[in-house]
């Protein structure tokens, strides 16, 4: 039996099981962990986007890869 992790919405892969949502978690908690390690070194807003954009970037596009992957197929 196959388990899909998550399913397609448009554009989006939205978790549709356990494993699925916890990854969202910890993407969410590392992302919330490096906002506050940018943003205490920071002197100003423009230089906490521009610390975390980097790490959004690279979670949020793995993040879409693993989505992607696991909708196609996981067994």
């Amino acid at each position: 039996m196959e388990t899909k992790l998550f399913k397609r919405l448009g554009w989006f892969c939205v978790p549709s099981s356990a494993l699925g949502f916890i990854l969202c978690l910890l993407a969410a908690g590392f992302l919330a962990t490096v906002f506050v390690a940018v943003d205490r070194h920071s002197h100003s807003a423009t230089d906490t986007l521009y610390g975390v954009f980097p790490f959004a970037v690279c979670t949020f596009l793995l993040l879409d890869w693993i989505g992607r992957r696991a909708t196609e197929r996981l067994a």
